[in-house]
């Protein structure tokens, strides 16, 4: 493969983190390599299928200057070139999907283009390159230092990058354990980091987050789309999770936060006080039929069809994003195992996706009475894969650096700070971020975890590992522990990871310094913080909560003064 070898920096994994962690660099004159699994790029948000998770602020504080201008893109892709009604044409926060998960539910594939288009420019200058259908298979290190990392193409070929700087971007922290770093893996004990909900016993590297495939699907009635059973379908029909009320194939569930039974069907005919019907089918709705004109601009009326009208042959539909508590797969673990157990777990997970699907088109309940939604059709066509499920799945945890300086949940938790008002400050923080303590069942059979926290700081000590001294954490792996990583994985979490990460990486290589010396230099850390707050666009303070509108304070369905919302 021709092109260059040495960058600024190789930046491993194309997911949002890895993407801002580049941008960030090109913006500030440095070159990165950024190497992505999948030909997709943006990881969670496009490959993996899963719109934005985001806290309660984010229309107006919270986020990147960068993540910013991606949702903005993102609603100017949909106006640009999608029939907008005029009411929604109008709608300066439009929600493309109107899915209650969060302000900005919209197709996987836009994400995709979105993020393309970001790059586009930076590539076209040299400061980008992408490796698509690439990942790291090897790592040379010296003392304390990567040397340069081996990477694989999906044709075999083999490209070996060197760097001055090497970012994990990945999702479960592939570069981390192939430079032999110190890291975690699973759940720590509360003997070892004092957090409330951490395991009473002894650390449990088997204790992992359930993973999801999730699938991309439209409702067409009067059809019949029905897939071909799946091979594992009399497994997953009958298996009971240990937390949950009945089969996992059934629209009861065990409720995140009580772990009560819950019903949560596919569709609800009632709407709450606050326009909101809460099924399944609007959560992470990612189109919304009724913001769209009956035709295209261009588009011939009559189109040749047999009634006269394309519009009437070919309607809009729904478009949704199943990523749903019953997908959740926990049988396995990914990491700390063989080769041999991933990929079964993987292969199962996919199972479990396509069972759920088979069951809601042939068994399950109807909410008009009756039995199977096969009119329910899985969208390959959107998420570029035959089946409609997503190029890859939802991974919520990865391998976590042994940092400088661990998030506990004692520094964000609202119960774990009885008392306190607001999240631990850090005089190193490095951007900010919110989402509750969303850990989802873990694979030695733990229920979820769901806690309340205060929106919060990232300081910049847990970006840093406690020896590699050119390795930096780009996503969900940066120093937190199984409890608070579950706030920390979301969307414009990650983002703010990777784009802090990509700025340190290039103040280093400009200054001449390592970014332990960052941490330790208050003039160094003083100028670093000014370059990310002015140069870059990193907000690293909230505001004081009573400046927040109260309806933002209280999120979206339970009133607590802290974030509240639905787990993913």
């Amino acid at each position: 493969m021709s092109g260059p070898t040495h960058f600024d920096l190789v930046v491993i994994g194309g997911g949002l983190g890895g993407i801002a962690a580049s941008l960030a660099a090109a913006r500030l004159g440095l070159r990165s390599a950024l190497v992505c699994e999948s030909d997709w790029i943006g990881g969670q948000v496009s490959s993996q299928c899963i719109p934005p998770d985001e806290h309660p602020w984010i229309e107006s504080v919270g986020c990147t200057r960068a993540y910013r201008e991606f949702r903005n893109r993102v609603r100017d892709f949909y106006r640009r070139n999608y029939p907008l009604n005029s009411v929604a044409r109008a709608t300066a926060l439009l929600n493309p999907g109107s899915g209650n998960i969060g302000p900005l539910s919209h197709e996987p594939y836009v994400a995709h283009l979105v993020l393309e288009e970001m790059l586009a420019p930076w590539i076209s200058r040299g400061l980008i390159t992408v490796l698509r259908e690439h990942r790291a298979v090897a790592a040379s290190t010296d003392h304390d230092a990567i040397t340069a990392v081996l990477v694989r193409g999906a044709d075999g070929s083999e490209r070996e990058l060197t760097g001055h700087y090497y970012l994990d971007a990945t999702d479960l922290g592939d570069l981390i354990d192939l430079a032999g770093a110190e890291h975690v893996v699973g759940a720590e004990s509360a003997a070892d980091t004092g957090e409330p909900h951490a395991l009473p016993g002894p650390a449990d590297p088997m204790d992992q987050q359930a993973i999801t495939w999730a699938m991309v699907l439209s409702r067409h009635p009067g059809t019949d789309n029905t897939v071909e059973r799946p091979a594992e379908y009399d497994i997953w029909r009958t298996y009971q999770p240990p937390e949950w009320p009945g089969p996992l194939l059934s629209w009861e569930l065990s409720d995140h936060i009580t772990h009560r039974t819950r019903t949560r069907p596919l569709f609800v005919d009632h709407v709450s006080d606050q326009g909101i019907r809460y099924d399944l089918w609007h959560a992470r709705r990612v189109l919304d039929a009724g913001h769209l004109d009956a035709h295209l601009p261009g588009e011939h009326q009559d189109g040749g069809a047999p009634n006269g009208s394309l519009a009437s042959a070919h309607p809009w539909s729904d478009v949704t994003v199943a990523a749903w508590p019953m997908m959740d797969y926990s049988r396995l673990p990914l990491v700390g195992v063989d080769e041999a157990t991933a990929r079964a777990a993987l292969a199962s997970a996919r199972q479990l996706s396509l069972s759920f699907l088979y069951w809601m088109q042939t068994e399950a309940p109807r909410h008009d009475g009756g039995v199977g939604y096969p009119e329910l059709r899985p969208r390959g066509d959107l998420t570029g894969t035959a089946d409609g499920l997503a190029k890859m799945p939802y991974i919520r945890e990865s391998r976590r650096i042994q940092a400088e300086f661990t998030l506990l949940e004692q520094h964000i938790g609202v119960r774990a700070r009885a008392g306190l008002e607001g999240a631990e400050t850090f005089p190193d923080t490095i951007g900010v971020s919110a989402y509750r303590i969303d850990v989802h069942p873990s694979t030695t059979g733990r229920p979820t975890i769901d806690i309340d926290t205060w929106p919060f700081q990232i300081p910049l000590g847990s970006l840093l590992p406690v020896r590699l001294r050119n390795l930096l954490p780009a996503a969900k792996n940066l120093g937190a522990t199984h409890i608070t990583s579950g706030a920390c994985r979301v969307h414009p979490g990650e983002w703010t990871v990777g784009e802090s990460a990509g700025a340190l990486a290039a103040f280093c290589v400009r200054r001449g310094l390592r970014p332990t010396q960052v941490r330790a230099r208050d003039t160094a850390l003083a100028e670093f913080q000014s370059m990310l707050t002015h140069t870059v666009g990193i907000e690293l303070h909230w505001p004081r909560y009573e400046a927040l509108a109260p309806r933002h304070r209280f999120g979206y369905v339970t009133p607590a003064p802290a974030l509240n919302g639905t787990p993913s």
